[in-house]
């Protein structure tokens, strides 16, 4: 069955690329789930956060089975009682639910003409700790524990300024939050009565600076404490102040590090210029985010047309890499689909010796057995994984750096369509 987890030890992934492994297993993991359906209440659906014992969940599973005695349906009640029997011995695989929590998903699900196959999916060390215990007992999983956790944490500093007004912020996934409109209150360019222009140029410039440092102070002291997780300060304005103000370093050294280079033209310096900006910076924020991974693909590009390269590509060309410990990076499009199922045929099996592997997408039927050719319910699914997952853990093993590239660029489709969405980038050629 499938496991979503970080394997092996003495891996040189960063904690970040854990994380990012994690959250694409977990989307890979839902997009089946999603997609899952039953012939009636039939799947199970169990959720145990970490500070829950498996003792409880086990209990809990053994009463419902004894209560699923009471379904009148004959097919419903074996399919139910047969969930939760494979959802008991998932269970007895852990003594704790993890750091992170655990989640089991079994049941009959249907898969075309009427027909159905028994899946059970395991998503352990999820990106985030789950929350509350759920167990349901439906038509479609319950996934909303999980899907939450996809929702984009990336963020965004925001800033707005003209002479008159200022305003910033962050924007995270879908939210934009203004922390705080400022005003300048500085005069108007016309002429004081008792004064002199010169005078009264110099307090206008004098009232600007202020203005300009208390604006960029009170951003940047929102900002820093977050700054980790920040991708970009994106600047804007309705004038040349906003450029003015990058250019003579009122931001935080720290703050100016991650403005970027691109400014934009907005209609106000207020709340609604914040929005404004989003709209007009969406494409930059993007940009930002996918310049690493083109960055990667051109890595690997550059080394593969020269006469030596350290660079491969292709499932049988990377495993074999791999199994040399000679990649020192893999990068794994996010597109990549399909799942490494391990069958064992009840009927003519003895022991444990007639064991296969197929590759099957998830809602594909369960081949015949090679030996005796029996099929349906004589095949039964011992294990399952994902290729990304397989290949994961597989890299994890080598000491091999991982990097998903996703399809949203020329380079990732380029990955995806023309290197069959696996290539590496090796430690030493390999003839």
């Amino acid at each position: 069955m499938p496991r979503l987890g970080t394997h092996g030890t003495g891996s040189r992934m960063s904690d970040d690329a854990k994380l990012s492994a994690r959250r694409v297993r977990l989307k890979l993991a839902l997009e089946e789930l999603r997609e899952m359906k039953g012939f009636g209440t039939e799947l199970v659906s169990l959720i145990i956060p970490p500070d829950r014992q498996i003792s409880d969940a086990r209990s809990m599973l053994q009463n419902e089975h004894g209560q699923a005695a009471n379904i009148k349906s004959k097919g419903t009640r074996k399919n139910v009682q047969g969930a939760i029997d494979s959802a008991i011995s998932t269970l007895n695989r852990f003594k704790t639910p993890g750091e992170h929590g655990l989640a089991i998903f079994v049941g009959s699900i249907i898969i075309g003409n009427n027909r159905n196959r028994m899946v059970s999916i395991v998503i352990e060390e999820p990106p985030q700790a789950l929350i509350s215990f759920r167990y349901r007992c439906d038509s479609r999983f319950e996934l909303t524990q999980l899907e939450e956790m996809l929702i984009d944490k990336k963020s965004y500093g925001l800033f707005v300024i003209d002479r008159s007004e200022a305003a910033y912020g962050i924007a995270t996934g879908k939210r934009i939050h203004v922390q705080e409109h400022l005003v300048s209150n500085i005069m108007g360019k016309h002429r004081q009565g008792g004064q002199s222009a010169q005078r009264f140029e110099r307090l206008i410039e004098e009232a600007a600076h202020n203005f300009f440092k208390r604006a960029t102070e009170h951003a940047s002291s929102y900002w820093l404490p977050h700054l980790e997780n920040i991708q970009a300060i994106i600047i804007g304005g309705p004038g040349a102040t906003k450029d003015f103000v990058v250019k003579n370093d009122y931001f935080h050294h720290e703050v100016h590090k991650k403005i970027a280079k691109t400014h934009f033209d907005v209609g106000y310096s207020n709340e609604s210029g914040v929005r404004e900006l989003v709209d007009n910076a969406g494409s930059l924020m993007g940009e930002i985010e996918l310049d690493a991974e083109r960055q990667m693909m051109n890595m690997f590009l550059q080394e593969l047309i020269k006469s030596h390269p350290k660079a491969t590509y292709g499932e049988m060309m990377i495993n074999n890499a791999l199994e040399q410990g000679a990649v020192d990076t893999l990068l794994i499009s996010e597109g990549l689909r399909g799942n490494n199922v391990q069958l064992q045929c009840k009927k003519c099996s003895n022991g444990i010796e007639n064991k296969w592997i197929v590759r099957l997408q998830r809602d594909d039927e369960l081949p015949s057995c090679p030996e005796c050719s029996a099929s349906g319910d004589a095949i039964k699914e011992l294990a399952s994984h994902s290729m990304i997952d397989s290949l994961t853990s597989a890299a994890e093993e080598s000491n091999t750096g991982v990097v998903y590239i996703s399809v949203d660029t020329e380079e990732g489709a380029q990955l995806m369509e023309g290197f069959g969405g696996l290539a590496a980038i090796l430690r030493y050629p390999m003839m």
